[in-house]
């Protein structure tokens, strides 16, 4: 699963990705390079079944992250441009509401409702240009020969036409599954899920929950697949030049429990709609990802293929039954293990023995 980085320029875009991914490059303004990383998925789970079994791997999900050049009309010509936005699952929009006379921003001002207004008509634009010219061809293709499929489609992009030119994004237009798959290979820019990041001044930190808040429940109120999360950039880079031990302290010093880009890694992966189960044991603790409610046959063909065409059943129980219990042995002994078929509805957090032929 990847999510795509973007924004308009001097958001902290890119030293969010930097401080997330690890990866570094010099950055000069107005360049195009991409720059992909991946980030591990915080799972406190995990470092509990660590700790429990003491294995020589612990293995974290891990989502991935494209730090895409600022978008611009412009950029929405470049075809490369373009083909990198549109791979991505989701979108991670930066927008800035930290304020500092000596990184000024290309609008003279300050105002993340109007940047987040001016991304989201950029993409509706680019997203019009290809509907317009995908209906002029339908249109010819319908003259011709008598297809109701041709008639669904074309009747189907008329309504994403008419929503785009209200200005309201594809990904707020409700359609059934059916009609989700004839426009999945467009891959609409305004249809991809948006995580908007609220990249706020080092005097708004302790009030980060507060300010998600004020987004969700004020102009965010009732937008489809779309979340909020805050970050301190300046914060996330102090933070990420001290050794593990000193950054909770660091932490409590401004009320925060927990890193802005732990949460913002959870909330891209929920917005994404995965989730984790874990396998634990001597050798290896790790955490898989898949879908929201996979069946227990297909998070087993997580781990290998061939788990999946020979599954048997799984062997399942809660991470913190687990760990209460002291391993396989307790939890077998109060009952807790159960065994699960190819239909079992893997949960968040569980823990899983794949039994396969």
């Amino acid at each position: 699963m990847k999510t795509a980085i973007i924004g308009l320029p001097m958001t902290g875009k890119t030293s969010l990705f930097a401080i997330l991914t690890g990866v570094h490059h010099e950055t000069r303004m107005g360049s195009t390079a991409v720059r992909t990383g991946v980030a591990k998925v915080p799972d406190a789970r995990l470092k509990a079944l660590g700790r429990l079994f003491e294995p020589p791997k612990v293995t974290h999900a891990t989502v991935e992250y494209v730090d895409m050049p600022s978008v611009s009309r412009e950029s929405l010509r470049d075809p490369a441009y373009l083909a990198s936005l549109r791979v991505g699952d989701a979108f991670a929009h930066v927008l800035r509401l930290f304020e500092d006379e000596t990184v000024p921003h290309e609008k003279g001002s300050v105002n993340p409702l109007r940047d987040l207004e001016d991304v989201d008509t950029e993409l509706i634009l680019s997203d019009l240009v290809v509907i317009e010219k995908r209906l002029e061809r339908l249109d010819k293709d319908r003259k011709k020969i008598k297809n109701p499929e041709l008639d669904r489609e074309f009747d189907l992009l008329v309504r994403c036409q008419a929503s785009l030119e209200q200005n309201q994004p594809l990904r707020q237009l409700s359609i059934d599954a059916d009609d989700e798959k004839r426009i999945r290979g467009f891959q609409f820019l305004s249809r991809k899920p948006v995580l908007y990041v609220l990249n706020l001044g080092e005097g708004d930190a302790a009030r980060m929950a507060e300010r998600e808040r004020e987004f969700r429940e004020g102009p965010l109120a009732g937008r489809a697949n779309t979340a909020v999360t805050a970050v301190c950039g300046k914060i996330e880079a102090e933070l990420a030049e001290l050794p593990p031990a000193e950054q909770a302290d660091y932490l409590a010093s401004y009320g925060l429990k927990e890193s802005g880009l732990e949460r913002l890694i959870s909330a891209t992966y929920s917005l994404l709609g995965l989730m984790s189960f874990l396998t634990a044991g001597e050798d290896e603790c790790r955490a898989w990802t898949i879908p929201m409610n996979s069946h227990a046959v297909k998070a087993a063909g997580a781990i290998h293929s061939d788990f999946e065409k020979k599954f048997i059943r799984a062997e399942v129980v809660n991470w913190q039954a687990l760990v209460d219990h002291g391993g396989y042995a307790g939890v077998r002994e109060k009952g807790l293990l159960r065994l699960e078929g190819k239909e079992y509805l893997v949960k968040d957090g569980d823990v899983l023995v794949i039994r396969h032929g």
